[in-house]
C-alpha cells in the first residue's frame, strides 16, 4: 500500500492562523471532489475557525470503555472510514491516558501507513531539537513535542506567518485565548520581544528546510561532478541528563548543514557502565533524527 502524504502548517505561536489555513485547504480539496474527513480539530472557541468546519464531515471522538466521550481522535474510526484526506490538528498533542498511542503524531503515523493523506498543524516550539532554545526564550519548557524527522520529512510544509504586533492585537480582542488566560499569555510567550524571537526562529528553520530541498535536488547526470560527501556531526554522550542540550544543539547543526547526527556512547571494557539516563538520551537522539551507536573501549578517544 502506498503511504499517505503529509502536509503540515507551521507557526511560531498559537493564534497565527495555522488551523484556519489547514481548514481552508480542506475546504478547497472538498470543493474539488476529494473525500475529506475532519479527524480532530481544536477550535478553542474561535468563531472564525468554527465557521471553517461547517459543511465538512467530522469524525466521532474516542469513547472510553464506560461510554464517556473524550476529546481524543478515534483512530480506529478514522481508519475504518478511510477517507482520502484526514484533517488532524495539533500534531504535537499528548493523548489522554488510555489512548492507543501516547502522542497524536503516532496516530498520524498510523493513518499515513494506511495510505491516508493527512493535513496537520504544529508550532515551531514543539520540535524536539528546539526545546532548550524555546525554554531560553520563554523561560518555560514546552509540555508537548514532536520528532524533528517527522516534520522535516513531511511532503509539504507551509509557514503561517503574522507580525508579533498583529498577533498581540488578536490576543487583546479575545481571538486567541479566553479572557482568563490572556494575562498569563502576555506575561510569558506573548510578550512582544518573545514573539519576535520565536518568529525569527520559525523563519530561519523554514529557510533551512528550503536549503535541504535544494541540496537534495535531482540526482546529478552521469559524467557530472560527484556529489559532496554528507557531513557527519558526532557527539559523545554519557547517558546523563546534561547530554540532552548537547544532543539538541548537535541536531540543529546537522539539520542546518544537511548532515547526519551520530551520538556515540562508550561502554567501558572493564568495570560498571553507570548511565542511568541512557535510554532517555537514546530516545531523544531518535526523535531528533539522529543515529545512536554504542562502542566498547577503555578510553573515549580511542573508542
Amino acid at each position: 500500500m502506498e503511504r499517505g502524504r503529509l502536509r503540515i502548517y507551521v507557526g511560531y505561536a498559537p493564534g497565527v492562523g495555522k488551523t484556519y489555513a489547514m481548514l481552508d485547504e480542506a475546504r478547497r480539496r472538498r470543493a474539488r471532489g476529494t473525500d475529506v474527513l475532519l479527524a480532530v480539530v481544536g477550535t478553542h472557541g474561535r468563531q472564525e475557525v468554527a465557521a471553517q468546519t461547517r459543511g465538512l464531515e467530522v469524525a466521532p471522538r474516542r469513547s472510553d470503555g464506560d461510554g464517556t466521550h473524550t476529546e481524543e481522535m478515534d483512530v480506529d474510526a478514522v481508519l475504518a472510514r478511510h477517507p482520502e484526506v484526514a484533517v488532524v490538528d495539533e500534531l504535537a498533542h499528548t493523548n489522554a491516558t488510555g489512548s492507543r498511542n501516547a502522542h497524536r503524531w503516532q496516530d498520524v503515523e498510523e493513518l499515513l501507513a494506511a495510505g491516508i493523506d493527512v493535513i496537520s498543524t504544529v508550532n515551531i516550539h514543539h520540535l524536539e531539537s528546539l526545546h532548550d532554545v524555546i525554554e531560553g526564550i520563554t523561560s518555560e519548557a514546552p509540555a508537548d513535542s514532536v520528532p524533528d524527522a517527522l516534520v522535516r520529512n513531511a511532503d509539504q510544509l507551509e509557514l503561517v506567518d503574522m507580525t508579533p504586533q498583529a498577533l498581540q492585537r488578536r490576543l487583546a480582542h479575545g481571538n486567541v485565548f479566553p479572557p482568563e488566560r490572556m494575562d498569563a499569555a502576555l506575561a510569558r510567550t506573548f510578550r512582544e520581544e518573545n514573539l519576535a524571537r520565536l518568529r525569527e526562529l520559525s523563519l530561519v528553520w523554514m529557510a533551512d528546510r528550503v536549503d535541504e530541498e535544494l541540496r537534495a535536488g535531482p540526482s546529478p547526470a552521469r559524467g557530472s561532478e560527484p556529489a559532496t560527501a554528507r557531513e557527519r556531526i558526532l557527539v559523545a554522550v554519557q547517558g546523563r541528563p546534561e547530554d540532552e542540550p548537547v544532543v539538541r544543539r548537535a541536531a540543529r547543526m546537522a539539520a542546518r548543514r544537511g548532515g547526519e547526527l551520530i551520538a556515540v556512547h562508550v561502554i567501558p571494557d572493564a568495570g560498571r557502565d553507570d548511565a542511568p539516563h541512557l535510554e532517555a538520551v537514546r530516545e531523544l537522539v531518535r526523535q531528533v533524527g539522529g543515529r545512536f551507536e554504542e562502542v566498547v573501549g577503555a578510553r573515549v578517544p580511542d573508542a
